[in-house]
């Protein structure tokens, strides 16, 4: 099956009625964030102007998740694969979690969006941009976080951790799609199968695997990992934080939203009627206008 990553754009357009003047400025860039071993992030850069904004993707997603988002925002900004996922190299320790991610993802922004201000993150990357933010408030002036808190419980990530903890290869490609529709059942079909043509890929024997990896560092698994500790890193973030929530989302409960408040030096919520945890991919449109309010207030 061919496959054109930057061809795609067209039905992001017209699945959510945005005005298509013919394919955006976007390239593929990358950044070496390991010298000693060679293994570089890669990431998405749309427009020509310096990146206002840098968006981070969710465990097993990859920066096209937020091509609708980009579409609609027109500004310049930057998004990042994460390690081990999309075009990014793997870690040879096959350790992806926050603290481990984080520093990766600083060093891509220092390289291609120095200026931007604007971080927003989506649930592992909403995780990874907290640290981000707290250790580096010379690179983050402004955080979003959309729909993750450090959380206490291992219940409300369970039904995405069986999505992700299914198979990794399948015998076909539908056979992917169908496994996708089940686990996603408010989003379109055109949708998920844009989704896993960027997150997927062809094998030699005509099989198809997941582009990401998967993680077995040593700090745990995702379901029994707690990110408590990353209630302190929030909490000395200097700027605003913004919490986006998505309604149907089991992943953000009320006393989540309210301790984030009340951790930040100046948190807000919203609630994003209509979204489950993937708000980019359920409401591209209304987290597009809030990112456009931040970076409008930046």
């Amino acid at each position: 099956m061919r496959y054109d990553e930057f061809g795609l754009f067209h039905e992001n357009a017209d699945e959510f009625g945005l005005p298509w003047n013919g394919p955006p400025n976007v390239r593929r860039a990358f950044v070496d964030v390991d010298p000693d071993s060679g293994r570089r992030v890669s990431a998405l850069v749309w427009g020509d102007s310096a990146p206002e904004l840098v968006l981070v993707h969710g465990g097993a997603q990859n920066a096209h998740t937020w091509d609708t988002v980009a579409l609609a925002l027109q500004h310049p900004l930057v998004c990042i694969d994460l390690p081990g996922h999309g075009h990014s190299d793997w870690r040879d320790d096959h350790d992806y979690w926050p603290w481990s991610l984080a520093p990766d993802v600083a060093t891509a922004m220092r390289a291609l969006a120095p200026d931007a201000g604007v971080l927003c993150g989506m649930s592992l990357g909403g995780l990874t941009s907290i640290i981000v933010a707290a250790d580096n408030p010379d690179l983050v002036h402004r955080l979003v976080v959309v729909d993750v808190t450090p959380w206490s419980t291992d219940q409300k990530g369970a039904a995405i951790g069986a999505f992700v903890g299914g198979p990794a290869v399948f015998d076909t490609f539908d056979t992917l799609l169908a496994r996708t529709i089940e686990h996603n059942p408010t989003r379109s079909i055109s949708s998920l199968r844009r989704g896993v043509l960027h997150n997927a890929k062809e094998l030699t024997d005509g099989s198809w695997a997941w582009r990401y990896d998967r993680p077995t560092g040593d700090r745990g698994a995702p379901d029994t990992l707690h990110y408590a500790p990353l209630w302190e890193s929030l909490a000395s973030f200097p700027g605003p934080a913004l919490l986006a929530r998505g309604s149907t989302s089991p992943v953000v409960e009320d006393a989540d939203a309210t301790e984030f408040e009340r951790r930040c030096v100046d948190g807000r919520v919203i609630v994003v009627e209509g979204a489950g945890h993937s708000i980019q991919g359920d409401k591209p449109l209304e987290l597009a206008r809030i990112l456009e309010a931040e970076l409008t207030a930046w």
